[in-house]
């Protein structure tokens, strides 16, 4: 089983009306002030992992500021759920300086969906070391059993749209902070992956994994040599589609010559655990 453990969709009338929905957010006119930008549906979705052969992908939303903009995208990715039973598996998107958070969260699960995801600091106005503000979707997300997934950046290299401030420091007091819960880091962690070496930080890191969106625009192939090493178990595929092509992102990590268990576990069954898809592997062999 492939599993893509980061893609994006958005409902249709935010797609076809890109530059109403730019005015009422910030950092969405930040990523999308460009018409080639995509801002594609669960059917573009679902098409794309058909022709990549990829089983099921796990989709987000967008890291809103306005928690009534965060309740559209959670209805309409529960109805993608809903339409494509075994393919996705959908992460509610919330802003947690916003008091109707919580509320949100109990909502989305019980519309199906099954994880907070994605986070995004810098457009959503707070920190991963703010321990107060994040304490309730943390405590709603370890009583749902729930993962969390947020943005994370690396604090050297290229600039680009979305990129966000640096967040290792903050990523590493987020995991400190609430250690019972299952933190996934989009973009290999914005490279706290290889702060793992210090024995302190591998210990405080145990629980958290570690997504691959965007890899080919931003590490070589060995980074998936290095992530193995370093986070046995941790490490899951993904794309950030339809940012880039999933069958490129495939390519890189085919490549980066792997032992087939290792590949295994990176495209899949290390998915597998930190979303609990035992239910939907099922669906999806059906």
């Amino acid at each position: 089983m492939i599993v893509d453990a980061h893609t994006h969709i958005f409902p249709p009338e935010i797609a076809a009306n890109r530059e109403r929905f730019r005015l009422q957010d910030a950092w969405f006119a930040r990523l999308y002030a460009s018409p080639k930008a995509r801002l594609s549906t669960a059917e573009d979705l679902v098409a794309a992992m058909d022709e990549a052969q990829v089983d099921v992908a796990v989709v987000c939303g967008f890291g809103w500021a306005d928690a009534g903009l965060c309740r559209l995208h959670n209805d309409y990715i529960a109805s993608a759920v809903q339409a494509h039973r075994g393919r996705l598996v959908g992460l509610a998107v919330v802003n947690p300086r916003t008091s109707a958070a919580p509320a949100e969260l109990a909502r989305a699960a019980s519309l199906g969906l099954a994880g907070i995801g994605e986070l995004m600091p810098d457009g959503q106005g707070y920190s991963l070391a703010d321990a107060d503000t994040l304490a309730p979707i943390a405590e709603a997300a370890g009583a749902l059993g729930w993962p969390v997934l947020t943005h994370a950046c690396e604090p050297v290299g290229h600039d680009y749209a979305g990129k966000g401030a640096p967040s290792l420091a903050a990523a590493l007091s987020l995991a400190q902070a609430f250690p019972s819960l299952t933190l996934i880091l989009a973009h290999w962690g914005g490279g706290l992956l290889f702060y793992e070496l210090m024995p302190e930080v591998r210990r405080a890191l145990a629980r958290v994994y570690y997504d691959t969106a965007a890899s080919p625009l931003l590490y070589d192939d060995r980074i998936y040599r290095l992530g193995d090493d370093l986070a046995p178990g941790r490490v899951l595929y993904a794309s950030d589609w339809p940012l880039l092509p999933m069958a490129r992102c495939l390519e890189q990590v085919r490549a980066a010559g792997l032992s087939p268990s290792a590949l295994a576990s990176v495209l899949g069954k290390n998915a597998a655990v930190a979303f609990g898809l035992g239910g939907v592997a099922r669906e999806a062999d059906t």
